[in-house]
This record gives structure tokens, sequence and C-alpha cells, in this order.
């Protein structure tokens, strides 16, 4: 006679091994998922023409219609000591080499000794009554703590550099990168040189895609 055997069923190791490859199987999923976002869907990279601000009158405008030029970035004042320095200074710039391939643009910031009270029609206005200014005078800004102005603040993390006061000047290249940065009482001779170099760059460029 054969002897008795007692044979249990596996309760709980196929449920287990069902649920170890389910779990698996949504791992697998996830990383094969998280590659292929990384792979196509990058984050576009920002450059300076990549965003929009607002003009004097408060309307968006997107900065995209400057990219291709050498861009003069500065942050001005109508009551500070070096107003009138900067801005005969950056008109006169403007004028010798825009508009074709540079512009000067202008952001009024109240942050630095409060020399910039008036609304942005204001600043405009002053800018344009008193110094005959052809550059664009945007919408008044923040450029400091929480509430900065985006691009400005990309001017800021790119060359890592704060303004200090009024009248800091960014260079930005025809692709939106940050050049340069001059200090509000550095002379105009200083900047003519690195906008020239820029602009040559853009006029060999165009001549090479005829």
């Amino acid at each position: 006679m054969e002897p008795l055997t007692t044979s249990y069923p596996l309760k709980y190791s196929v449920p287990k091994a069902r649920v170890f490859v389910v779990f698996l199987s949504m791992v697998l999923c996830t990383s094969i998922l998280c590659l292929l976002q990384l792979r196509f869907f990058k984050p576009k990279i920002k450059d300076f023409y990549s965003f929009e601000v607002k003009d004097s009158r408060g309307r968006i405008i997107s900065l995209e219609k400057y990219r291709g030029k050498a861009t003069l970035v500065v942050n001005v004042a109508s009551y500070c000591q070096h107003t009138d320095k900067n801005y005969i200074a950056l008109q006169e710039l403007h004028r010798e080499f825009g508009p074709s391939h540079f512009t000067v643009l202008a952001f009024p910031c109240n942050q630095f000794g409060e020399s910039e009270p008036g609304s942005s029609q204001e600043v405009e206005s002053f800018a344009k009554g008193n110094y005959g200014v052809t550059f664009p005078v945007f919408h008044k800004i923040k450029i400091l703590g929480s509430e900065a102005d985006p691009a400005f603040k990309f001017l800021i993390d790119s060359s890592k550099k704060e303004p200090r006061w009024n009248f800091w000047k960014y260079l930005v290249s025809p692709e939106g990168k940050v050049v340069k940065f001059w200090r509000p009482e550095e002379p105009i001779e200083s900047i003519k040189p690195e906008v020239t170099s820029l602009i040559r760059h853009i006029i060999m460029k165009k001549r090479e895609d005829l």
C-alpha cells in the first residue's frame, strides 16, 4: 500500500508572482516613457528674444521681433545723476548703428533711489521730449526680487551680474545671448567696439546666406 502523501496548493506564490510581474511592467513602462520624453520633448532653451514684455501702453510685445539684431538693453530712470549723460549717449549709439542691425531697448525701473516715479507713458514722453529718443521705451518693470521681469531676470542670470543702480547695460547677440555688460558710469566709447563687432557678424552672415 502506497504511503499517504498530502499536497498543499501554493496559495500565495502565484498571486505574489503576478503582482511582481505587473509592478515590474509598470516600472519598465514608466522608465521608457520618461526616456522618450527626455529624447523627444526636451523643453526649449530660452533666450532673450523668446520672452514677451509690455510696451509703454501695456500692450504685449514679443521680443522675437528683435531677433537677428544686436540689442543693448538698459534699465533707465528719469531722475538720476546718470540720466542726461546716458540718454544722450544711448540715442547717439542708436542713431549711429540702428535701426537695421542694432537697437537700444529701454526698461524703466523705480527700484534704485526711487528715481523713476512716473507712469510708463510719462517716462516715454520724458525720454522723447527731452532727449529725442527713437528707440523703444517699454513698460516700467521690476528687475530685482521675486517680482522681477522674466526677460530682465534672464539677462541677470546669464551674465551673473545684477544691476546695482540705474542705466546698467546688457549687450545681447542676434541669437539672444548676453555678450557683455556695462555699468552706468562707463563711457559710450567702451560699448561701440562690441556693437561694431556684432553688426559685422550680422552683415557677414547675411552675405553668406545669399
